[in-house]
């Protein structure tokens, strides 16, 4: 069970560090919108546990990042709008960053770097150099190297949040996702990520399509 506080007191401490100037909403109001949101009841997979656990990777990779509170606000904000049957979520989540941040006193170009953030997560392909894009999407990703137990609880997790998709559609469209995954070059950015989560995670992408195929 993840702890909403503990949460709760992770955004006000990233919200506080990137704002300026005095006289902005409480920081707690936002956080409980976030909190709400990440609880809906049509999520499986993109919960508040997937929320806290994208948080600790970045706490992991944070000596990446050229800006690691803006990170950290683009991972509260990633997957802020998630229904499954649309592909405009990651649209939508910065959209909402993009509306909130500012009223919350972030400047305009830490906004812009959070939405742009959030929109990169709708493939995870980052260009060379892109540090902050690196530590978000391998946080992001970072589930591919759990360890057997729990990444078969994630793929159970996809599946229900895909409750509505014939069996046979779900396992071609899952299994193409997963190759396009292991015909990238690297699944992680990082070093860190490369050296720690690339091989398991690309074992169990290998074992997962079998599964499919079986």
């Amino acid at each position: 069970m993840t702890d909403l506080d503990a949460l709760r007191s992770r955004w006000q401490r990233t919200l506080l560090a990137t704002r300026e100037g005095g006289g902005h909403p409480d920081p707690r109001l936002y956080a409980d919108d976030l909190l709400r949101r990440w609880a809906e009841p049509q999520r499986r997979y993109h919960t508040t546990e997937h929320l806290r656990a994208v948080l600790d990777h970045v706490d992991v990779l944070e000596e990446y990042a050229d800006d690691p509170d803006a990170v950290r606000l683009a991972a509260w904000f990633h997957d802020a709008v998630y229904q499954p049957d649309r592909s405009t979520n990651e649209e939508r989540s910065a959209r909402l960053a993009e509306r909130a941040l500012p009223e919350a006193g972030v400047p305009q170009r830490t906004t812009a770097e959070v939405a742009r953030l959030v929109r990169l997560t709708v493939g995870h392909a980052t260009e060379p150099g892109d540090a902050n894009g690196a530590v978000l999407c391998d946080a992001d990703l970072a589930i591919l190297a759990a360890a057997p137990h729990e990444y078969a609880a994630y793929t159970a997790a996809v599946r229900q949040e895909y409750g509505f998709v014939p069996d046979e559609a779900f396992r071609e469209g899952r299994a193409a996702v997963l190759r396009g995954l292991l015909d990238l070059p690297r699944l992680f950015r990082t070093p860190y990520g490369q050296r720690e989560w690339e091989a398991t995670a690309r074992w169990n992408i290998g074992a997962e399509l079998e599964l499919l195929g079986a």
